[in-house]
């Protein structure tokens, strides 16, 4: 796996993944930036959220769930001295369908956080306190 980051001006890159997708960082006006795109810490956790819910889909899809919406909140908390790493990153799913099964998406969910997300056992492993939770939403049609 690589990546590209190019310096445009002040605090702004330019990020392309090796599969050849491109974003915008930058930060905020009081260290230069013009807020023209997102943080590189947010990034992270953008990134391990998408891991994690790439993966509670999956496993949900695979064991028949009528799922028809996921939403991953996520809550973190920094060091207020630098370096200013993340200490503790709270993962809430909200999994939406009809007649989906707790059982299952208890297990999709600790699957991922277990398992399966490499990002999240990543930084636990790094000392993060990460914890893990869901709801499930019933929806009717």
């Amino acid at each position: 796996m690589e990546a590209r980051v190019k310096w445009v001006e002040e605090a702004t890159f330019l990020g392309e993944s090796g599969s050849g997708h491109t974003l915008v960082m930058d930060g905020p006006e009081d260290h230069g930036g013009r807020n023209l795109g997102v943080r590189p810490m947010e990034m992270l956790l953008l990134g391990m959220g998408g891991c994690t819910a790439f993966d509670v889909m999956l496993i949900l899809k695979k064991s028949r769930q009528p799922v028809e919406d996921c939403e991953v909140l996520i809550s973190a908390e920094r060091a207020e001295t630098e370096p200013k790493v993340f200490t503790r990153i709270h993962v809430h799913f909200v999994v939406s369908g009809q007649g989906l099964k707790e059982k299952q998406v208890a297990r999709a969910v600790s699957l991922s956080a277990e398992k399966y997300c490499s990002a999240s056992i990543m930084l636990g492993r790094a000392g993060v306190d990460i914890s893990h939770d869901y709801e499930i939403r019933e929806l009717d049609h």
